[in-house]
């Protein structure tokens, strides 16, 4: 326990799950990525609290030449207390595309490259 925790006299009740909405204009690529266990992980590691509404503008790698997409997400619901960890679920629900750049779809599914 930290002594922030100890002169609250307990911990702020942990989160048993957080669903996180994505834009639907993510191509099947960067899906893979953001459900993946180490994002997952990394989002529990980077975030020690989610309310509803909050929205975390994160990115994830696209698997090759350093390069990264950005990924507006957005808390839809909080189950238990706020506190995040690792045995804190994670889940997501697709919502309305927003225009996100996806300048390396060339290189992958995302829907700009199968327009073409």
């Amino acid at each position: 326990m930290s002594s922030q925790e100890q002169a609250d006299g307990a911990a702020e009740p942990l989160a048993t799950r957080v669903v996180l909405s994505f834009p639907a204009d993510i191509g099947e690529h960067g899906r893979g990525r953001i459900r993946s266990d180490y994002y997952k992980k990394y989002l529990t590691k980077v975030h020690d609290a989610a309310a509803e509404g909050d929205e975390w503008d994160e990115f994830t790698d696209v698997g090759c030449c350093g390069s990264q997409m950005d990924v507006p997400l957005v808390v839809e619901r909080v189950e238990g207390g706020s506190r995040i960890d690792l045995d804190t679920e994670i889940e997501y629900v697709e919502r309305e595309a927003c225009g996100i750049n996806q300048g390396w779809s060339v290189q992958h599914d995302e829907p700009e490259a199968l327009d073409d």
